[in-house]
């Protein structure tokens, strides 16, 4: 059977119903000799509408034989079993219903063509109303109040009147389709099916110029030198169009739009009927059916570049220029940091700078003092020292400074204890924290780790770790969150002494005062050294 045909009988059964003419519909959908189960369905309500449960009952074996995951399907044939006291089979349906629904509080059928939407609840109250006609009183109450807690609208009051009925043991009447509610084929399709003459009838207009070349099938318009343009209108050309009703994302690509919203067709239709569009900075896919020409006006004199939210303009805006450093006519005073002068800051930076008269604001001890004093004294014979701690500190101290008074210059300036700091600092192009330990590299002073006479050092206090040995540093790759007490945690970028290796996906290491395991791939190693007499 040709698919036109059915399409033309489905359609003209449909008619029939919107006419209460069930008779007719029904000797309609018999002609058609390879039924659909949505036609088959539109029969089973025919025969409902007539009384005939039998028949209507036969319909939906049929439609579920078709589709046998058609969850209303299954719905409205427990409700027609109910009615002819076939109760276990009944609630045999009820349990596929639930079922085919995939745990979705609703289906809309409205995509199908079946106005209607079957909500979870619709199946729990029906089930609830085998377990009434069977005389189980109480497994009908549990089932009807887990219906009560299901979301989903279009219950109103129906459920404080079932509990009430069920609590004075009253047998429940089932929720089915309403009558009149069927299957209707597209629109798009139907309108397909009336012929249309895409030629017109012929008309020859001539021209009313003297030796005037053109010829064709519209009148005479002004002609311009050179070329010639066909007259539209200002919405046949647009491509913005705006959407009429509604429409809700049934299908992969979709787009969610409502009513009145304008979109920008940026394909065209294809053989569903839809068309790709843009809409709030998405593309996806709308009804052809549900758009209409928009046109997009600009007011006389003034250039309209506003268009609907989430269409981009086109691409002929300036990009934003790179901000020019504007040349101050003097250059700022250089300013010597020392021991009693804090780092610059955001909230420092932004304000004029204290005249030489405004004391400062930070005192130091005394021995600090005298030490910035003799640095300010020798040309080129100081390290401006930076100390990341929880804040930030800076210090001046000479390039002759072994390791261990720098360790006690910084712990006395954070008033804290040397032996619990840990010092460390980075090498040129390296992302590892190298430790840096007076007790081991005696002989060696702040020059060896200053560049350009500064040197930028990481401070944390830890205890100290007692006869364990460092293997080897690693950088970490990604955040690790601990997933027990045993696990070591980190952020990306902290560098991980590994203390040992697990085995070979895990490994022992110390980072922040903690020790734990972690996954190995989440830390890298930059060289293959292994010092086996580092330590904290």
């Amino acid at each position: 059977m040709l698919y036109t045909e059915l399409l033309r009988l489905w359609d003209e059964s449909v008619q029939a119903v919107d006419a209460k003419d069930w008779q007719g519909a029904l000797a309609k959908l018999e002609k058609i000799s390879e039924p659909t189960s949505r036609t088959l369905f539109n029969a089973a309500s025919a025969h409902l509408a007539l009384g005939q449960l039998d028949l209507a009952l036969m319909a939906l074996h049929f439609t579920i034989a078709k589709d046998e995951r058609l969850a209303v399907g299954f719905f409205q044939r427990a409700a027609v079993l109910m009615q002819i006291n076939r109760l276990e089979e009944a609630l045999s349906d009820c349990i596929w219903a639930q079922k085919h629904m995939r745990g979705n509080v609703v289906i809309d059928y409205r995509q199908l063509g079946l106005r209607f939407k079957l909500y979870s609840w619709q199946v729990l109250y029906n089930a609830a109303a085998v377990y009434s006609r069977m005389g189980q009183w109480e497994r009908a109450m549990e089932v009807l109040l887990s219906a009560s807690q299901e979301r989903g609208g279009g219950r109103g009051g129906t459920m404080e009147v079932a509990l009430g009925n069920i609590g004075s043991k009253e047998v429940l009447a089932p929720i089915m389709v309403p009558e009149g509610v069927v299957f209707r084929p597209r629109k798009q399709d139907v309108e397909q099916l009336e012929q249309r003459d895409f030629l017109g009838k012929a008309k020859v207009i001539s021209s009313m110029i003297p030796n005037d070349d053109f010829g064709g099938f519209e009148p005479l318009r002004l002609q311009k030198p050179g070329f010639y343009e066909p007259k539209v209108d200002g919405t046949q050309d647009s491509r913005y169009m705006r959407v009429r009703t509604p429409f809700m994302a049934a299908g992969p690509g979709q787009l969610t739009v409502p009513g009145g919203a304008m979109v920008f067709l940026f394909g065209e239709e294809d053989r569903d009927g839809m068309a790709t569009v843009i809409y709030d900075g998405q593309r996806g896919l709308l009804p052809v059916t549900l758009l209409e020409p928009a046109a997009v006006k600009s007011s006389k004199g003034k250039k309209d570049n506003s268009v609907p939210s989430g269409i981009p303009l086109p691409p002929g805006l300036k990009p934003p220029a790179r901000p020019q450093a504007q040349s101050s006519p003097a250059a700022p005073p250089r300013v010597n940091l020392t021991s009693d002068t804090p780092p610059p800051s955001y909230s420092t930076a932004t304000h004029a700078l204290l005249t030489a008269s405004v004391p400062p604001k930070y005192t130091a001890n005394a021995t600090s003092n005298q030490q910035v004093s003799s640095c300010e004294g020798a040309e080129g014979g100081c390290v401006l020292v930076k100390v990341h701690y929880t804040y930030t500190v800076a210090l001046s101290v000479p390039l002759d400074t072994p390791y261990h008074e720098l360790k006690e210059q910084i712990a006395q300036k954070l008033g804290q204890s040397a032996s619990q700091l840990r010092l460390r600092y980075k090498q040129h192009g390296s992302r590892v924290l190298t430790p840096l330990d007076g007790d081991r590299d005696l002989g060696h002073t702040v020059q060896e780790v200053a560049e350009a006479g500064r040197a930028t050092l990481w401070c944390q206090v830890e205890d100290p770790l007692a006869s364990r040995t460092i293997l080897y540093q690693m950088v970490a790759l990604y955040d690790y969150a601990s997933q027990g007490p045993e696990d070591l945690e980190f952020s990306e970028g902290d560098t991980i002494d590994i203390l040992g290796e697990v085995n070979e996906e895990w490994l022992e290491g110390h980072c922040a005062g903690n020790i734990g395991i972690f996954p190995s791939c989440f830390a890298y190693r930059e060289n293959d050294i292994i010092n086996q007499s580092s330590h904290l």
